[in-house]
């Protein structure tokens, strides 16, 4: 599609390590039920699916929290199962509960007959939005598309709906590995063709959300998280050169270093670790992308600004750190708190960064 020039691109030149005059920041979940905004836009969609396949409105809870807070990146609103969904395994959300497969996957014949969905048919809902997204931003900051980890898709198709325990993806994982190696590939060729066009349809950058990462052990985890992840990130390379991907592997800090050789340009950190432990861990290699605690938001503005200026101070001087949570925003989080934390990081990250003295 057609490029409109940027108007702010601090997002994009710290993902790429590039001299920036203060550190970018957004929100993981930056829109979404702790807004009134947006819960007056879900209650005019009926629901949350068709908030999602309606580009007109997921573009407009979109740009809600841009037009609230000085942020600078906007994030595609929608979620990481509509690959799996295009894939027939019919999702659907449970009140209190979250999402659910009514066809989860529990036979290798269903594993087999998976298809590959095409971007522009079976999820073409998704492609119009960020083109929609795309559109009304007129370049005023960049667009951020994402989609799940293939083995974060996985667990979710497996289990039939969230999980604490995840015995069934757990049991393929040591019972059939090679099973459940063939189901990743299909999830990585299809999350591939589904970023890829997600960045020809307008998304500035991309990011992986590998929630359920930290729930392998070390073996599993570099073997059906790790790999297919590499593997996404190397065909991303062919499909959409120079698009800037982020991984983000939650409860994961032990496995930085290996996740800074997949060829990304930027990880995102859980609060688990600090950012001085994740900057030497990852040596240079990648952006990093954290990493305050969701709930240290209910906290006083005060404390919540002691927050960030303690995590830009562990980062330290230098270009390559998006400031953000290390998870999404938690509902019931007051606003104008978030506004705090934005207001914090855009007064003083500008004394780490590019020309400042020290």
């Amino acid at each position: 599609m057609p490029t409109t020039p940027l108007k702010n691109d601090l997002f994009l030149r710290a993902l790429r390590r590039q001299p920036v005059e203060r550190t970018p920041v957004w929100l993981m979940r930056q829109a979404g039920r702790y807004l009134a905004e947006y819960r007056a836009t879900r209650a005019r969609a009926g629901n949350f699916l068709a908030l999602c396949k309606t580009p007109e409105l997921a573009c407009e809870v979109t740009l809600q929290p841009l037009d609230r807070y000085d942020l600078d990146a906007a994030i595609l609103f929608s979620d990481i199962l509509t690959v799996p969904d295009a894939m027939g395994l019919g999702l659907h959300f449970v009140d209190n509960e979250g999402p659910a497969f009514h066809r989860p996957l529990r036979e290798p014949a269903d594993i087999a007959r998976l298809p590959v969905p095409d971007p522009e048919t079976e999820l073409r809902y998704v492609m119009d939005a960020v083109r929609t997204i795309r559109a009304a931003l007129a370049g005023r900051v960049p667009l951020i598309g994402f989609a799940g980890s293939p083995w974060t898709l996985a667990t979710y198709m497996i289990e039939g709906r969230g999980s604490r325990d995840f015995v069934h993806a757990k049991r393929l994982r040591y019972d059939a590995p090679e099973l459940l190696e063939q189901l990743i590939g299909t999830l990585t060729q299809a999350t591939a063709l589904y970023l890829a066009a997600q960045a020809r349809a307008g998304a500035d950058a991309l990011m992986v959300f590998d929630t359920w990462g930290g729930v392998l052990d070390p073996d599993g985890f570099r073997r059906f998280s790790l790999a297919p992840m590499t593997a996404l990130v190397a065909r991303l390379a062919e499909l959409a050169p120079g698009v800037p991907v982020i991984l983000f592997s939650k409860g994961c800090a032990a496995h930085l270093p290996a996740l800074a050789e997949s060829g990304c340009a930027a990880l995102g950190v859980d609060w688990t670790v600090s950012m001085a432990q994740a900057r030497a861990a990852v040596a240079g290699r990648v952006a990093l992308q954290g990493n305050l605690d969701p709930a240290a938001l209910f906290a006083a503005p005060a404390a919540i600004r002691a927050q960030a200026a303690r995590i830009l101070a562990e980062y330290g001087r230098g270009s390559g750190h998006v400031f953000n949570l290390g998870h999404g925003i938690i509902q019931g989080t007051p606003p104008d708190h978030v506004a705090a934390l934005v207001e914090a990081v855009r007064e003083l990250s500008p004394a780490y960064q590019h020309g400042a003295p020290g």
